[in-house]
């Protein structure tokens, strides 16, 4: 029985690292706003910034230290851990908190020591020719590849919002279009009830459809991240996993939803009766979108409202129309 304990228990610790890298990964953009304030005060603490872009931690930092678009050296001690936004993270002294790297990577030096884990998102872990000092709890996990992508839009977060428009841009939305559309043909075929029900429920009730999927998001965010915190490893991953596919499963059933309502639009703007047809409805509101959501800067906001309103119209599906009205 003893093995088999201990196997639950490295178990429970894989999905407890993988947990928790979920919930950094997913917490990028706010924890960026965060970190840029705590890099402001990180001075106070010990951690002085030195030329170019390469922050160096000497002597004792008690509270976490960030770096946002630059590199992070230890040559100190940090109680706590140590997280590089578009940077790598450089251990040449003790830290007894975890270390992370996103579009960076860890360099672990010899005769330096790492107490928590290590998490590295677009680079690669290095560590000297002699055996790591780590904490034997220590877990590792990284997922490489986009290091120089992730980098840079960590150091300038702004880029997300202004897309460079060049051939290969153009070109993925295209592909986006014509994704959209298979989808879109392929699900109208399976379920074209659910769809045209949604359709008519999204223009006759647009504003409850939308309420509910606010408050469905408004409770998913923080409950899945209370999960995460509170409850057992092995219960939070899997709450974290289903509220993950009820988001996928919403935003793909929505967007077809939202595809065929503004298709339907199009058409009757654009076109007489008789040239009108569902395949054609379809094809120009995935056009439409793919373009919409290629603006730079409103992209985000329009994304976020395809989300909520995904979200209402999945949660409603199986409500008639006759609740429309008053």
């Amino acid at each position: 029985m003893l093995p088999r304990a201990r196997v639950v228990a490295g178990r429970a610790r894989t999905l407890d690292v993988l947990a928790k890298a979920a919930a950094l990964v997913v917490l990028f953009l706010c924890v960026h706003i965060a970190a840029s304030a705590q890099a402001e005060r990180a001075p106070a603490s010990g951690a002085t910034p030195k030329s170019g872009e390469e922050l160096v931690v000497e002597g004792q930092t008690t509270s976490d230290v960030f770096g946002v678009g630059r590199s992070v050296r230890v040559r100190g001690l940090v109680r706590d851990g140590v997280i590089a936004f578009g940077g790598d993270v450089v251990v040449e002294g003790r830290v007894e908190g975890d270390v992370a790297a996103i579009g960076g990577s860890v360099f672990q030096r010899d005769g330096s020591y790492i107490g928590g884990d290590v998490f590295v998102l677009g680079g690669t872990y290095h560590h000297g020719t002699n055996a790591p000092g780590r904490n034997p709890a220590g877990k590792t996990l990284m997922i490489a590849g986009y290091e120089q992508e992730l980098r840079e839009l960590a150091r300038n977060p702004a880029s997300l919002l202004t897309p460079e428009f060049s051939f290969s841009y153009v070109g993925l939305r295209l592909v986006a279009v014509l994704f959209w559309f298979v989808v879109s043909i392929a699900l109208t075929a399976v379920t074209p009830g659910a769809v045209s029900r949604g359709a008519a429920r999204l223009q006759l009730t647009f504003a409850r459809v939308a309420l509910i999927g606010l408050l469905a998001g408004v409770v998913v965010g923080p409950g899945v991240m209370t999960s995460l915190h509170y409850l057992p490893p092995v219960l939070g991953l899997l709450v974290w996993f289903t509220a993950l596919l009820l988001l996928l499963l919403s935003y793909l059933f929505g967007r077809v939803v939202i595809h065929a309502a503004t298709g339907r639009w199009l058409q009757r703007l654009l076109l007489s009766e008789e040239k009108r047809s569902e395949s054609v409805a379809l094809l120009l509101g995935a056009g439409f979108w793919a373009v919409v959501l290629a603006l730079p800067y409103v992209w985000p906001l329009l994304v976020t409202g395809l989300v909520i309103v995904s979200l209402g119209l999945s949660l409603t599906a199986r409500y008639r129309l006759n609740w429309k009205r008053e």
